[in-house]
């Protein structure tokens, strides 16, 4: 009979890099910030440099840091065009990504679908924030997306915001809602298009799109954004590099 299972416990570094995300999720480190040297840091934690520099290079690996030559480590922001691109797969068949424009459609509170809900982690209770948007790229629409957000989380996210705010959404999310997004699952399919999305996107009733479903997580592992996005690939495609 085989004996009680040993307890696992993590490495150092994971130990470290659990604590330093524990302080950017309680803000202590804000988005674009210079966090301390890895000398102040192990000071701080009683551990050796080398095991903070692990630390860090990991979460720099997940995006979640940026190193700086000669300057640092900063808290990763999604004003950052690359962090822009990270979360934006759609590219041009021919020539370079541009960032693309937002037209925000609607944006009003409303009781979720019991799917939203259940991925957002909402009681039965609870509201979410709904934004329909179409993006353009190079003038032309190319994705309509139907966002869900946690409604406490989004309080004072209106349509009238939206449309004031000039930037990247997860850079509006980040710096007036405090919600830093660090990662996202995605399912993609292919679709005809209903006469509703080609009204809005500009193509025939029952053309092919390209489906995209997103679940966005904060910190912890918390669920915060359920998006449906319908992307038009006739001068586009769905990019990603696996590692």
């Amino acid at each position: 009979m085989a004996g009680p299972s040993a307890a696992v416990f993590a490495p150092l570094y994971r130990q470290i890099r659990d604590l330093l995300v524990a302080r950017l999720d309680a803000g202590e480190w804000k988005p674009g910030e210079l966090i301390p040297s890895e000398i102040e840091l192990a000071a701080r934690f009683h551990v050796s440099q080398g095991t903070v520099r692990k630390a860090v290079d990991e979460l720099a690996a997940e995006n979640l840091l940026v190193r700086r030559q000669g300057k640092g480590t900063f808290v990763a922001s999604h004003h950052e065009p690359r962090a822009q691109f990270r979360f934006l797969r759609l590219t041009p068949d021919v020539g370079d990504t541009e960032p693309a424009q937002s037209r925000f459609l609607e944006c009003q509170r409303v009781r979720p679908p019991v799917d939203i809900a259940s991925r957002l982690g909402l009681a039965a209770s609870e509201s979410a924030v709904f934004i329909r948007r179409l993006l353009l790229m190079r003038g032309k629409p190319v994705v309509l997306d139907e966002i869900w957000l946690p409604g406490a989380q989004f309080k004072g996210l209106t349509a009238d915001r939206l449309r004031a705010y000039h930037g990247p959404l997860y850079g509006l999310f980040e710096t007036e809602f405090g919600t830093h997004m660090i990662r996202a699952d995605e399912r993609l399919r292919a679709v005809a298009a209903d006469a509703a999305a080609a009204g809005q996107l500009g193509v025939e009733p029952g053309a092919p799109l390209l489906l995209v479903e997103r679940t966005s997580y904060t910190y912890g592992e918390r669920a915060v954004e359920v998006r449906r996005g319908l992307c038009v690939t006739t001068d586009y495609h769905y990019w990603n590099t696996l590692v």
